[in-house]
């Protein structure tokens, strides 16, 4: 038997309809009824979920006599103390549109493979295309673990006798993590310079390697907001080079982001500027050139 969904993860599926547009402005929702059977919860966690996306401004006309309506216009995620904390997949993309519409954008990241941002950052090009953004000027810096370390993580579980696995399976994970890497920067770096000949934008993309596996992520954008979550492990099985492989893992597209904004109080401003000066640290001191090649 599956266990029952929780009212934030009903939340988190129909704030990503909602975002994705697959339920559009001013369209009604699903009875709470309908919500509660599609999910398999009681009507109490339909009603707690749609109180949060109202809370969100995502959604209104959130009572018990009839069903919500999206929103006319969700606008971005909300920033600072009024940002729930919200999964990368959903709050990533509006916080890197909204910084999109600056003249001047700058994006520092550091994580395990750059996938979220690759993702994120597809929305805002497509925006750019579009006509609807219009950036002069965009300034991309990515540090990512090395290739040259033992990785924390991904990494086999050890073997039913308690004995460590054995380095064939620790191989074969590093090699898949560093293709993934590799791939994903390649593609998000192509589709940032393509903007030079397509758009005129004067685009920078560079990338550094870190000594060592970072246990968070980390977002600065235009040095006015900082996006910070938590790489949490789960145990996992996948198929690497036809070979299935137990292993630690973290899945970083769903890592709930914590949103800091400068200017929304000491606490949020003091954070933004104190990620800044640790993320240049590592940018200028222990971190190297990084090739995104096999």
């Amino acid at each position: 038997m599956e266990p029952r969904r929780s009212h934030r993860e009903v939340a988190d599926a129909l704030r990503t309809r909602i975002r994705s547009g697959e339920l559009r402005p001013g369209q009604r929702m699903p009875t709470q009824a309908e919500l509660a059977e599609e999910f398999g919860v009681e009507r109490g966690a339909v009603r707690q979920a749609l109180r949060t996306l109202h809370t969100e401004r995502l959604l209104t006309d959130v009572s018990k006599g009839s069903p919500a309506t999206v929103a006319p216009d969700p606008g971005p995620a909300p920033a600072g103390p009024a940002a729930a904390p919200l999964p990368t997949t959903v709050a990533l993309a509006p916080r890197i549109e909204a910084a999109f519409a600056a003249r001047h954008v700058t994006i520092d990241a550091l994580c395990l493979t750059s996938v979220s941002l690759t993702l994120a950052v597809g929305e805002s090009l497509r925006q750019i295309h579009a006509g609807r953004l219009d950036p002069a000027r965009i300034d991309v810096r990515v540090l990512l673990p090395s290739r040259d370390i033992d990785l924390a993580f991904p990494s086999p579980v050890e073997q039913a006798d308690g004995s460590p696995a054995g380095a064939s399976a620790t191989g074969r994970l590093q090699r898949s993590w560093l293709a993934h890497r590799n791939a994903q920067g390649r593609v998000l770096r192509h589709n940032l310079l393509a903007l030079r000949s397509t758009h005129g934008i004067d685009v920078r993309v560079s990338f550094r390697a870190l000594p060592f596996t970072p246990p968070v992520k980390l977002y600065l954008l235009n040095e006015s907001e900082a996006l910070f979550a938590y790489y949490t492990l789960k145990r996992r099985e996948a198929e690497i080079d036809h070979e299935q492989v137990e292993m630690y893992d973290a899945e970083g597209v769903r890592s709930m982001l914590f949103a800091f904004e400068r200017g929304a109080g000491l606490r949020d401003t003091t954070f933004v500027e104190q990620s800044h000066l640790w993320f240049n640290a590592l940018w200028e001191t222990i971190s190297s050139d990084l090739l995104l090649t096999d």
